[in-house]
């Protein structure tokens, strides 16, 4: 069999016939990124692939980066200044020797996709391959703005600070675009009271809000003002990357109390930390209820784990790995159980990187549905659970203990503008998922039927869950 040649990860005629005729072509609803609004706005060409590839965006493709680490790659070729050609080159290398990882599939796809190239990419090839991506990123065909509209993308929801000006959203929206770009609040600063620029950053945030933040009341007056900001530039998401929690409830003076010390730089408890933490989250949870946003939430992730790197060049540069807090279902199940007695519980898509998680979070999700709409979801696979395995164990997962046709289907979670075909590569998992079930005699062998399932999880979904052209 060819590599990804036109039915690869399809074995049977029911998912092949799903895929071609009912997912393949669907617009794509990508509802958490990190593309940076201020590149699709300029929309320049890239000088050459490696940018685009390998360094593209504010951090770059840590993906690629953990694997080069563990081929040996010099982090000069890596992170460091090193030439973009010894760069790539370095990159089909690692490629090369990456068999079975699910970025030997996705840079093969993405090549396939976007350039049209259809050779194995390994150090013989790299000159040319190099060579040829670079004359094609040159095109006006290779701006971010015409690979967005190329893969058939409706939405795409950046992730912002509180205290940005969405100065681009603004410039974007002017423009007669194929697709929107809607701001996604992460409020992670307002979380961190424990670090030094704690006071810096509530002057920043309190700036933007046109408020002095010198209370907990006036950051949860500031964050609802900022909140109404972003959802008058079209933002209907907010992300928490909690990494960890511990439900801790706490009165108003004892906050008020922590949050000087915060201000203050002194320091804080472990304690005092979960409180401020709880209780921020209960700020976030009645905004996006009152707003009708979706309120994501990202746990379960050791951050940052090799201090010396983190120290040369900051985070999100590949040293972060899957959490193991053991019993956060049952802090989410406390924060959860007050949000619904509070009236406060928003709509919700909850991912842990921990699959160890996932039953106990699928079924706790479940306890607090209510309404016409399934209002409480289990994520995709995210991140190291990105692949083929994962997606498939998250989608059987999903489908044993929930309402299967209403998984809110894949995002790209990235930083590159060739991140497309992941779309696509889920949607052939997901075929072939159900192709299994019919094959196994578990699913009807109804065409029709099933397609439209597939196109409720490929797209319909997720463009009607978060209300993206409800206007």
């Amino acid at each position: 069999m060819t590599l990804l040649n036109n039915d690869f990860l399809l074995n049977t005629d029911i998912a092949k016939r799903l895929f071609h005729e009912y997912a393949e072509n669907q617009p794509i609803v990508d509802y958490h990124c990190h593309l940076e609004p201020k590149e699709i706005y300029e929309n320049k060409n890239y000088d050459n692939i490696s940018q685009i590839w390998i360094n593209e965006g504010l951090y770059g493709d840590h993906y690629k980066w953990r694997l080069e680490r563990d081929h040996g790659v010099p982090e000069e070729l890596i992170t460091g200044d090193g030439d973009d050609y010894d760069k790539f080159v370095a990159w089909a290398k690692t490629i090369d020797d990456s068999l079975g990882s699910p970025l030997y599939e996705w840079s093969h796809l993405e090549l396939r996709r976007f350039f049209g190239i259809n050779k194995r990419l390994d150090a013989s090839t790299a000159p040319e391959i190099w060579k040829e991506t670079n004359q094609q990123l040159q095109t006006p065909a290779f701006t971010p703005r015409a690979l967005i509209a190329r893969s058939n993308v409706q939405v795409v929801v950046t992730t912002d600070s509180p205290e940005s000006d969405l100065k681009y959203h603004e410039l974007l929206a002017k423009e007669n675009l194929a697709f929107k770009v809607l701001p996604g609040m992460r409020p992670d600063d307002a979380f961190n009271i424990n670090d030094d620029g704690y006071h810096d950053y509530m002057l920043k945030l309190g700036e933007a809000a046109h408020a002095q933040i010198n209370s907990f009341k006036a950051l949860s007056d500031a964050m609802g003002q900022r909140v109404t900001f972003f959802a008058e530039h079209g933002g209907k998401i907010a992300d928490l990357g909690l990494n960890s929690f511990y439900y801790a409830p706490a009165s108003d003076d004892e906050l008020e109390t922590i949050f000087t010390k915060g201000m203050n730089n002194e320091s804080l408890t472990a304690g005092e930390i979960n409180k401020y933490t709880t209780a921020l989250v209960e700020v976030m949870m009645k905004l996006a209820q009152e707003h009708d946003w979706v309120l994501q939430y990202h746990v379960n992730v050791a951050r940052s784990q090799n201090k010396p790197m983190f120290d040369k060049i900051g985070a999100n540069t590949g040293f972060d790995s899957v959490g193991t807090q053991a019993d956060l279902t049952e802090q989410i199940r406390r924060l959860f159980y007050d949000a619904q007695a509070k009236q406060i519980l928003p709509k919700t898509i909850f991912y842990s990187l921990n699959p160890n998680d996932w039953m106990a979070i699928a079924t706790l999700l479940g306890n607090f549905q209510e309404g016409t709409v399934q209002k409480m979801h289990l994520g995709a696979g995210w991140w190291f659970n990105d692949t083929r395995d994962g997606m498939e164990k998250q989608m059987k997962l999903y489908a044993n203990v929930g309402m299967f046709p209403n998984f809110l289907g894949m995002l790209t979670d990235s930083r590159s503008f060739l991140s497309y075909p992941r779309h696509e590569y889920f949607r052939r998992v997901l075929c072939e998922v159900i192709g299994q079930w019919v094959a196994n005699g578990q699913a009807p062998d109804d065409l029709d039927y099933l397609g439209r399932i597939v196109k409720r999880i490929s797209y319909e979904n997720a463009r009607d869950y978060f209300g993206f052209f409800d206007e």
